[in-house]
């Protein structure tokens, strides 16, 4: 598979305005505890259910002798949070999975493992730290207006601070955009910086959690999510180039990081390609690993037209507002939860057979 982006904790130091997360937030005490164990508990389960082998065809990379006839590249996971870098946080559940991913793909063909940051927890030391485990790129992602003391000009001494400490542990700036796929031929280590700002591909902001309760995003029937990068787009095709999904910290799979309404399945107690495979074919999620959201209802009664109408919402300020999002949210509450849950009772019914 080409990359993964998992979700390791719901904790976080902020509670940003634009948040696609209402669980991204501080948590303290007996909470921050509960949110840690279950991180700690689910994280070598959902790993040992990863794909054993962490690498694609690049479809883009034809070679007449290479396997399939194309070449076969190095896969990337990408962790996040929340922010990954807090306490506990840091020590209990990244340090480890870091090591245990190592491991894993040590004699696989190994793994691109993304630490994914706001950047404003970041030291020297734990540069050194994450780059004695192996990882392959450190990816801030607070770089925007959205984020409280990062606003403008003020991110300017943060971000060149970084740059500094990054250069100096032997790091080299990432020469390709988030949202570009050209990031699987830079040797690593390499540093990227991100946010939600205009030229980036969720500058229109999602229609999902904190965000959609203040009435942030500017989506509008046109904006397709899906049908790009970090979108439904392709997640069915795990074997070859464009294949992502996303992981949350329950295990909860999902074919994008926006998440659907309901889940494909759970990594506590199935692998990721056994739950994919049971949905190839399937004409709901075909269309959304085709980027075509508006045709997942055809096989169940819903016309593109009757979906697109389901698209149709008011936010939570009272304005009229269409995006392809909320369709896809619908036919899942009115439809295809059910249907997901019996594909679950199959496989796992199926398993327990074969043992």
């Amino acid at each position: 598979m080409e990359s993964i982006y998992y979700v390791m904790s719901w904790a976080c130091h902020r509670r940003c305005v634009h948040c696609y997360e209402e669980r991204f937030r501080p948590y303290v005490h007996e909470e921050l505890a509960g949110v840690v164990a279950e991180a700690k508990a689910n994280f070598p389960r959902v790993i040992d259910h990863l794909p054993d082998r962490m690498t694609y065809l690049d479809l883009d990379s034809p070679e007449e002798n290479a396997l399939e006839g194309y070449r076969e590249r190095r896969g990337r996971i990408i962790l996040a949070g929340g922010e990954l870098l807090i306490d506990p946080v840091r020590e209990e559940i990244l340090y480890p999975a870091l090591e245990r991913l190592r491991d894993r793909y040590a004699d696989q063909g190994g793994i691109n493992v993304v630490v994914q940051t706001t950047g404003d927890l970041v030291t020297q030391r734990i540069i050194d730290e994450l780059l004695a485990r192996g990882i392959w790129m450190i990816s801030i992602s607070g770089m925007d207006d959205f984020h409280v003391g990062m606003e403008g000009e003020k991110r300017r001494p943060l971000q060149a601070r970084l740059v500094d400490w990054f250069e100096a542990a032997g790091m080299r700036r990432s020469g390709t955009r988030l949202g570009e796929r050209d990031w699987m031929k830079e040797d690593g280590p390499v540093y990227s910086f991100f946010g939600a700002t205009e030229d980036a591909w969720i500058g229109k902001i999602w229609p999902r959690g904190r965000a959609w309760a203040n009435g942030l995003s500017r989506a509008t029937i046109t904006d397709n999510f899906c049908n790009g990068w970090s979108g439904g787009l392709n997640f069915l095709n795990h074997r070859y180039s464009g294949s992502e999904v996303a992981i949350d910290p329950n295990g909860d799979v999902y074919p994008c990081c926006m998440k659907t309404k309901a889940p494909l399945g759970n990594l506590r107690e199935e692998r990721l390609l056994d739950i994919l495979d049971s949905l190839i074919g399937h004409p709901a999620f075909e269309a959304i690993s085709m980027g075509h959201p508006e045709r997942m209802g055809l096989a169940h009664g819903w016309e593109v037209s009757d979906f697109l109408e389901k698209s149709r919402t008011t936010t939570p300020d009272g304005r009229p507002y269409r995006n392809l999002c909320i369709g896809c949210d619908r036919f899942h509450e009115q439809v295809l939860k059910p249907v997901i849950e019996e594909i679950r009772n199959r496989r796992l019914a199926a398993a327990v057979a074969a043992e």
